[in-house]
């Protein structure tokens, strides 16, 4: 199935195919299990489709270490009895079903290839609890530099001293030392000089290709391009070379679950986490994940019942930001510690351009470098500028910027591409402009050559004066000033749908992040480059939790996560407001103060859910525990507020708590909401303690009425004139509206409404998937390109997602 977009779109249908929810009459027919008992179905499927399809089967019966939290027997050998009758009865079904992986020890189930028609064979299977969709992880990073062996020192690394590591390793002697982290990702090159030291004779394992060298892709691979990924997550925690990770001694062990071109799919990140814990690691990091916001996906659910092993999951939030609800699985699972990432503090400047007199360009600023020396080369220069249309590849050929400046339009492939087109092509610089009217309100930070962005307004006057021959620019670059740690734009924000929970938990760097990469040669095979992404934030804090656990190795999951969240540094934006709770969870790590504490408080946050309208006075409570560290008795002081304290919100807490050495006590949080004196929305708070010097904050949410995520997330669109077209929808919380619009598409920009394909009401949950035979009015559009528009509606919001479609 073709996935044309994930931006704004508008789309129509004449008629409801299916939805996820709506499999009566396929179930049925099994004759096995009316609809009311078909076990549940998740994600983008396709049931009328003949093409092979991988999902993951998750059974009734218990895994061993979901049994085993609930006081429940369990063995291998049931599992697998029980595992081959639902297997058994499926190949009876379904003869040409191909069984891939099995598991038992976190997740209980199984990956299956079969015809997507015959899934609903498997939701009325006896004992299967819930099909997944066996989607796609990737890595989402942007590469701002390879550097040179000889220009790398571990002063190079910024980020491990700023939240601390430097302090810790040098006044506690503490450095990782006797902790094993996993690493679940591309592979590592455990060659590399400043990782060959954490690896022992066992490596781990490679499940792309099923053996015990988990290495990362090479070039030359003829299934896809060669990777780094995994390399440079395992620096940031461990390296000790040229480069010093977080925890320079800690132990590694790689997991190889993304094969070539860093894209793996779920049965192989389950089988990496089963085998991580089996294996003994006391830390896994996941630098990975998919956009759909839901927490009981069935990677997620592993990593709940790995933390619930005592394995400290760490994972990366995503990089679907600046919008809300943007976090994916894995980041929402319940228990993991999900990280976002930040800049470092950094140096802004002003940016002026001139081309001619009369003309000015009042939005021009500065949208990234990666080099302050090449930023501040332009100043006061001029240089011939070129239009390159889009910065695709195939738009510089043919064209000369060799040291000139290449002028860019905003669209189709990503900021960070265009800047890295134009340095291949031999520019200094670039000047990107929006495609729509207004400005770009992004900063990208580590842009491969200066870059300059203005409005669309703006971009059309340089055009303007192309057309007139003139074909110079002249820059003027001023320093304006130093701005502090700030939450990078693209990191994905919270919360997480149905749970209602704050995520990311913590933040941590993830901008300009110098670590390890492969050379694949052994003769030079010292390699190194900056990469930014929440996968670079979330080995930050793995390798924080190596230098946790070597000092309090009795410290439970919990207590390390708490550490982490209690002590984070709350940041605020440039313009001096603080972050929301889910931009940047409880703040950014601090390593030094997370080991030091005197006291955690147990969650690191908390959501109070919804309250909603209709609803009289409603009470909500929620149990904070005290643990104090200390070896005296300890008075605490304690406060709880909603910010702002709105008129209809009561925080009761007990104010005072004296807590016996080393021992535990329970603060018990009640809210009283009146929704009659509430506006519809989200409300932030904190929980407050003081005492042993120290000052913790708990971050807190509440919703009143339906929370506002977007009615609709993802919209895809497939098929032709003769088969017919698909319009495939993702509605988190369903719609009591869903309408398809039709508009006109220019080439650039949205243009006339063309018609309704059609408005559906009361439309369920999750996915669902509706066939349009391509006319209007009952007249055919003609071939070509259109802009189609899905708008959601509920509870009086509309979200509305967009994308181009090729009717053909």
């Amino acid at each position: 199935m073709s996935k044309l977009g994930r931006s704004v779109v508008y789309f129509l249908i004449f008629s409801v195919m299916l939805s996820t929810f709506g499999l009566g009459a396929a179930a049925s027919q099994s004759g096995q299990a009316s609809p009311a008992t078909l076990a549940s179905l998740y994600g983008d499927i396709d049931l009328s489709s003949s093409a092979p399809t991988t999902v993951i089967v998750e059974l009734e019966e218990e895994s061993i270490v979901e049994a085993k939290h609930k006081g429940k027997k369990q063995s291998k050998e049931r599992l697998a009895k029980v595992r081959g009758q639902v297997i058994k009865e499926l190949t009876t079904k379904v003869p040409d079903a191909k069984v891939n992986r099995e598991y038992d020890f976190l997740f209980s189930g199984f990956s299956v290839e079969l015809p997507a028609k015959n899934i609903p064979a498997l939701l009325s299977a006896r004992g299967v609890k819930a099909v997944y969709p066996n989607v796609e992880y990737t890595v989402d990073v942007v590469e701002t530099g390879v550097a040179l062996a000889e220009e790398v020192s571990p002063e190079m690394k910024d980020s491990a001293p700023y939240i601390g590591s430097n302090r810790v390793w040098e006044e506690l002697g503490v450095t990782g030392k006797g902790v094993t982290v996993a690493i679940i990702d591309t592979g590592v090159d455990y060659t590399h000089p400043d990782l060959a030291h954490a690896f022992g004779e066992y490596k781990g394992w490679d499940f792309v290709d099923n053996d015990d060298d988990p290495q990362e892709t090479p070039p030359g691979d003829p299934r896809g391009g060669a990777t780094n990924h995994g390399t440079h997550v395992a620096g940031t925690v461990a390296a000790n070379g040229q480069i010093k990770g977080v925890a320079p001694d800690a132990k590694l062990l790689a997991y190889r679950v993304l094969g070539p071109g860093g894209s793996g799919t779920t049965e192989n990140v389950l089988a990496g986490i089963e085998r991580a814990v089996q294996d003994g690691a006391d830390i896994m990091n996941l630098s990975l994940g998919n956009t759909l916001n839901n927490p009981d996906w069935a990677t997620s659910i592993a990593l709940d019942w790995a933390m619930a092993e005592g394995v400290v999951a760490v994972t990366s939030n995503g990089n679907g930001g600046p919008n809300n609800w943007t976090v994916g699985s894995p980041g929402t699972s319940r228990q993991a510690i999900s990280v976002g990432a930040t800049r470092l503090p950094y140096n802004a400047y002003a940016a002026e351009l001139f081309t001619s007199s009369g003309v000015s360009y009042p939005s021009a600023k500065v949208m990234g470098f990666s080099d302050e020396e090449a930023l501040l080369a332009l100043d006061g220069q001029t240089y011939e500028f070129v239009d390159v249309g889009l910065g695709l590849a195939q738009d510089f050929e043919g064209k000369n910027v060799q040291g000139k400046i290449a002028l860019i339009q905003r669209g189709e492939i990503p900021f960070v591409d265009k800047a890295q087109n134009a340095k291949h092509a031999g520019a200094v610089g670039a000047i990107i402009y929006n495609h729509v009217p207004g400005e770009i309100p992004f900063e990208i930070p580590g842009m491969a050559v200066p870059t300059i962005k203005l409005s669309l307004e703006d971009g059309q006057k340089m055009l303007n004066e192309l057309e007139k021959g003139n074909h110079t620019v002249q820059f003027s670059i001023e320093f304006v000033k130093t701005v502090g740690e700030t939450v990078a734009d693209f990191s994905s924000r919270g919360p997480v749908m149905d749970t209602w929970m704050i995520k990311p938990d913590v933040s941590a760097p993830g901008v300009n992040i110098l670590s390890t990469i492969p050379t694949h040669n052994p003769e030079d095979p010292h390699g190194y480059a900056a990469l930014q992404g929440t996968s670079m934030a979330s080995p930050h804090v793995a390798g924080a939790a190596a230098l946790l656990l070597e000092k309090h190795p009795d410290w439970t999951v919990e207590q390390v996560k708490a550490a982490l969240m209690n002590t984070a540094e709350e940041l605020f934006a440039p313009d001096g407001t603080r972050y929301p709770h889910n931009t940047q969870g409880a703040g950014s790590i601090r390593v030094w103060d997370a080991i030091q504490t005197e006291v955690l408080l147990l969650p690191g946050s908390h959501s109070f859910g919804v309250v909603y309208k209709e609803n009289e006075t409603e009470v909500k409570r929620t149990q904070v525990q005290i643990l104090n560290l200390t070896d005296k008795r300890t008075r605490y002081e304690v406060e709880a507020a909603f910010d702002g304290n709105p008129e209809g919100l009561k925080v009761r807490a007990s104010r005072n708590l004296n807590v016996r050495p080393n021992g535990s006590q329970t603060l018990q949080v009640t809210v009283e909401a009146d929704p009659a004196k509430l506006q519809a929305g989200y409300y932030e708070g904190t929980i407050t303690l003081k005492g042993s010097g120290q000052e913790l904050v708990v971050p807190t949410i509440l919703f009143v009425q339906e929370p506002d995520y977007p009615r609709i997330t993802h919209f895809y669109f497939d098929g032709d004139r003769e088969e017919g077209y698909s319009l495939i929808v993702y509605l988190p919380g369903g719609a009591e509206e869903l309408t398809f619009l039709v508009y006109e598409w220019t080439g650039s920009a949205v243009g006339d409404y063309i018609g309704t394909i059609g408005t559906y009401t009361e439309v369920p949950k999750e996915f669902s998937e509706y066939h349009w035979d391509g006319t209007i009015g009952g007249q055919p559009l003609e071939s070509g390109q259109y802009a189609i528009f899905a708008l959601a509606t509920k509870a009086g919001q509309t979200t509305q997602l967009g994308l181009l479609a090729e009717l053909k």
